[in-house]
């Protein structure tokens, strides 16, 4: 790709944009304004009905207030996420959907006594009531709802925390989101949003193009760094007093007891993680260095395609056909249900002014569908990515069945048809390529996607562990030390064939959002995708594949019904064991020893076609020998705008 093509538009014909109209008409429809009203009144009558008289409840009485207590809830969210999708795609909608958080949250506000009541029934008498079946149906709920038991404040200080965080907590995080949709970079005489400039980076051939959008990135990013570091400083403090009067020990304690999941499952996947730095993310970098004829890669060549080779161009079109056929591999109703997603208006891929840069599947509520949003460009990460959200989507659609309450997935379960979808579409990718040198450098992008999820992820948390500790011991942190541990955290991670030493790497931390909106949650990434390798593992040397097709897709209609560890048991999985991370931390290697043994064999191939050269002869371009001669012959070439 030269100069002129990198800062490549999205590719034509024009990509879809999602339909909201499932929601509600639009914000001004009499239909939207009605839902405000009607959760107003539905909260009254609840409170009237049970407030002060949960204990008095018999099982049955108690099985139908939570029932109507999750149709409010759900009636709730379906108005938020309608705000919150609109403003995803259009940043001057902030003000509104602000608007209507605070409207929802004083709605809700006199609710507070439902939880807080059931967390104070006795034990003995709780257990007398779950016997009724309508309320064991939400035995996994209540379960959740009593695990706060010891963390929750009385009911004025819950109403309180409740009212303030709209003007405390959501308001800085919505002060970031507008100074990350505002930004722009000055790139080749354009005016670029983060998504564009972003794209360029990870994408652009040339390597002088994407050192200077990395430059005018991270300069753009340390403009604003006493902002951000104010933002990050006092996100850090409102959460620690939270905490305090929470009596959670540890900053990330309420995140693992949210994602049901013990500390020291936590730190063993960190710990594994940590210590393959040198087998996994340390090894590649050195090799893809020398690729680059270099000691010490750039920060914007680490996730660049290789030098000599332009990765595949996708169209819309073709990255649907790709992904919808992956998913159809392992179930013919999951591609069924992603279809839809393509089919409906359920996906908005268009990059543009004032949309979120990154991308996300929103399950909205179960009486709907969930929304996607991505930005495309058409790079086989692009394709991959989509893969990614459409696992989400697809993941929720099947636990929708569950319900509103129930089918929220942990965490620690979140991620795994996402990643599980990345390896299917990447499977895909790889199994229609014929061409050695592009092989290889969709190999060595897939080692990027896995050590940018593991890896990286987990040197995020490290990151935050840090940061918060330091913050709460010392007070307000400057920005330049932010920066530096930074700095530190993520050079122990990449190792020393990544130059973190170039000016603006330090600004980084400024431009990762889950810092802001949901500490502690990276390392969620790590545990899905060490998860997703073992059951691919699994998936790959399984004899019967419906039998684990249909064991994997109960593992996802069951949503949030069942915690990570008693869903994994019936693959044979033990998350306590550090064996199973290490498992899954092999299959990195194992790709790692594929790419280069392919290296190895493409510059063979390529040394004895000079050779020939050099005596008169020409040959051929280097094909791939061991690909069957079917898929050689049926192979079709992508043809989007930058195919080869």
């Amino acid at each position: 790709m030269g100069n002129d093509d990198a800062n490549r538009k999205p590719p034509a014909p024009p990509l879809p944009t999602w339909d909201l109209g499932d929601l509600f008409p639009s914000p001004e429809s009499r239909e939207f304004k009605e839902a405000l009203n009607s959760v107003a009144v539905a909260v009254r009558d609840f409170q009237s009905r049970y407030k002060g008289r949960v204990k008095k409840l018999t099982g049955a009485q108690l099985g139908d207030a939570v029932a109507a207590f999750e149709k409010i809830s759900e009636a709730e969210a379906r108005i938020h996420v309608y705000a919150q999708l609109h403003q995803s795609v259009d940043a001057t909608k902030a003000g509104w959907a602000q608007d209507v958080s605070a409207q929802l949250k004083q709605a809700r506000e006199p609710l507070t006594f439902f939880t807080l009541e059931i967390n104070k029934l006795a034990e003995d008498d709780l257990l007398g009531k779950i016997a009724a079946p309508n309320l064991a149906a939400y035995g996994p709920w209540i379960g959740q709802v009593r695990s706060m038991k010891d963390h929750q404040l009385a009911e004025p200080a819950e109403k309180y925390q409740a009212q303030m965080s709209v003007v405390t907590e959501e308001a800085w995080r919505r002060l970031y989101d507008q100074m990350r949709t505002d930004l722009r970079v000055s790139f080749k005489g354009e005016k670029l949003t983060e998504a564009e400039i972003a794209n360029i980076i990870d994408t652009a051939a040339d390597a002088a193009d994407r050192k200077e959008a990395y430059s005018a990135y991270t300069a753009a990013l340390g403009d604003s760094r006493k902002a951000f570091a104010l933002i990050t400083n006092t996100l850090i403090d409102l959460k620690s007093i939270d905490d305090r009067w929470r009596g959670f020990g540890a900053p990330e304690d309420q995140r693992h007891l949210e994602n049901r999941i013990d500390k020291d499952t936590v730190a063993a996947l960190a710990g594994a993680v940590q210590g393959s730095y040198a087998k996994t993310s340390h090894r590649y970098y050195s090799w893809k260095a020398k690729k680059f004829g270099s000691a010490r890669l750039h920060p914007a060549d680490r996730n660049a395609p290789l030098p000599g080779q332009e990765g595949r161009q996708y169209t819309w079109d073709e990255a649907r056909e790709i992904v919808l056929s992956s998913f159809a591999r392992i179930s013919p109703d999951m591609a069924a249900i992603g279809q839809q997603f393509f089919d409906k208006g359920w996906i908005d891929a268009a990059p543009r002014a004032g949309k979120d840069s990154g991308g996300f599947s929103e399950p909205a509520t179960p009486s709907t569908h969930p929304y996607i949003l991505v930005n495309f460009f058409g790079s086989a990460g692009d394709v991959m990515t989509l893969a990614h959200e459409l696992g989400h989507g697809i993941h929720q659609v099947l636990a929708s069945k569950q319900g509103f309450f129930l089918s929220d997935t942990p965490l620690t379960l979140a991620e795994t048809a996402s990643v599980f979808g990345e390896m299917l579409a990447f499977k895909e990718l790889l199994s229609r390529e014929t061409d050695m040198i592009i092989q290889r450098n969709m190999i060595a992008g897939k080692i990027e996607d896995m050590l940018n999820t593991v890896v990286r992820q987990t040197a995020f948390f490290t990151f935050e562990q840090r940061l918060h500790a330091e913050r709460i011991e010392k007070g307000e942190l400057p920005p330049e030390r932010i920066s530096a541990l930074w700095q530190e955290t993520q050079k122990q991670s990449l190792g020393p064939a990544v130059n973190l030493d170039v000016p603006g790497a330090e600004n980084l931390w400024m431009s990762i959002p889950h810092f802001i909106h949901t500490p502690f949650y990276v390392y969620a990434y790590a545990f899905g995708d060490c998860l997703v390798n073992a059951l691919y593992d699994e998936y790959s040397k399984a004899a019967d594949k419906k039998e684990f097709a249909d064991k994997y897709i109960d593992l996802l209609k069951a949503g949030g019904t069942r915690k990570h560890d008693a869903a994994l048991a019936d693959f044979g999985f033990d998350t306590t064991d550090p064996l199973f991370w290490k498992k899954g931390l092999s299959v990195i290697e194992r790709y790692i020893d594929d790419l280069i043994a392919l290296d190895q064999k493409i510059e063979k191939t390529l040394k004895k076609q000079q050779d020939f050269k050099d005596n008169g002869k020409d040959v051929a371009a280097p094909a791939n020998d061991d690909a069957p001669a079917a898929k050689k012959a049926n192979k079709r070439a992508p043809k989007g705008p930058g195919a080869a």
